[in-house]
């Protein structure tokens, strides 16, 4: 199936360098991304950024492997920008701009290019303090802490909130949304390090590797347990985030490494137990501004941090499989595409 940059084609617009993805690689090691310069159209809804800068995702890597059969080939991968509103409504023209979709670089084209066609309701206004690097590394991370917290209930001030893989870009997020809202975060690392982002109050470390979860979980919450577990990684730590619930606490599920576990449906209910599974890859653009919307109180007060950018951590376009590479490779930098170079 041809993925055009955009299929809504009454306004006439302009040429983008683009990556592509002509088709499915066997593994990571096999993606063979290509850089060619594409037309772009849009509706009169629509507009055209020039992208300053572009995250990658592990999903973007994933997609480019055939690990969602919904991704089509030949497009443009990616789901995370930043940049200027070139054409489009006059109400936007000029405005520095960023945004994500779990549809962009999936199933049409993304953002790892130098333009991309989005809808003009899919924009996020930047914060003058956040540069277009750290605004391109917000999105999807943020977007799934946003909406695991929407659909288990927003943290209230005084509840534990217990991460699971808190130093993932995701944990990170979950740990800032917790603590900005006045809960108590736990955060569960897999080694003796600290606690690697930011937060509006300090965040309690418990090492998987050393110490007994759940145990340690419930000495810090005084017996009862962690009111929300959000869970970045999924069955590697199910029994732990399921051992450490409280009476009618909720468990965020957003990743798996093996697709089931045991699962002690006795526990469950009588816990009063709730489990929440999260794919932002099932919103539009649109859906996604809005959930970025909602939080920017707390990035314009600096409760909410966008991450910090290393410099060997933002690549051009044409080396755009190093970047894949590094995503893939676990680097722990939020990796950046930047059109320009």
């Amino acid at each position: 199936m041809e993925a055009s940059v955009s299929t809504r084609n009454s306004v006439a617009g302009t040429d983008a360098i683009c990556v592509r993805l002509n088709s499915k690689a066997a593994d990571a090691a096999s993606i063979a991304p290509a850089i060619e310069t594409r037309p772009l159209t849009r509706s009169p809804d629509d507009v055209i950024v020039a992208i300053r800068a572009a995250g990658v995702n592990p999903s973007d890597v994933k997609a480019a492997t055939g690990l969602m059969p919904y991704a089509v080939f030949p497009r443009t991968p990616g789901r995370d920008f930043a940049g200027i509103v070139i054409e489009g409504p006059s109400e936007w023209l000029g405005k520095a701009v960023f945004g994500t979709s779990g549809d962009l670089g999936i199933r049409r084209d993304g953002t790892h290019a130098s333009h991309l066609v989005v809808e003009a309701a899919a924009l996020v206004e930047k914060p003058v303090a956040i540069s277009m690097d750290e605004a391109a590394g917000v999105g999807v991370p943020f977007v799934t802490a946003i909406e695991g917290f929407r659909r288990a209930g927003m943290p209230k001030p005084g509840e534990h909130v217990l991460v699971m893989g808190v130093n993932g870009k995701v944990g990170q997020a979950a740990a800032q949304l917790a603590t900005w809202q006045g809960a108590k975060v736990i955060g569960v690392v897999r080694r003796d390090e600290p606690y690697a982002g930011h937060a509006s109050a300090p965040v309690e470390i418990v090492n998987a590797a050393a110490t007994d979860v759940a145990q340690r979980v419930r000495e810090l919450t005084d017996g009862r347990g962690a009111d929300i577990v959000f869970n970045t990684v999924g069955d590697p730590y199910f029994q732990d985030a399921h051992h450490s619930l409280a009476k009618g606490g909720r468990q965020i599920l957003i990743a798996a490494v093996g697709k089931t576990v045991p699962f002690n449906i006795l526990e469950f209910y009588r816990g009063r137990h709730t489990y929440i599974g999260i794919d932002t890859l099932a919103f539009s653009s649109i859906e996604s501004g809005e959930l970025l919307r909602g939080v920017m109180p707390g990035f314009a007060a600096g409760k909410l941090k966008p991450f910090p950018i290393s410099g060997r951590a933002i690549y051009p376009l044409a080396e755009a499989r190093a970047a894949y590479t590094a995503v893939i490779g676990s680097s722990r930098d939020r990796v950046i595409l930047r059109p320009a170079g």
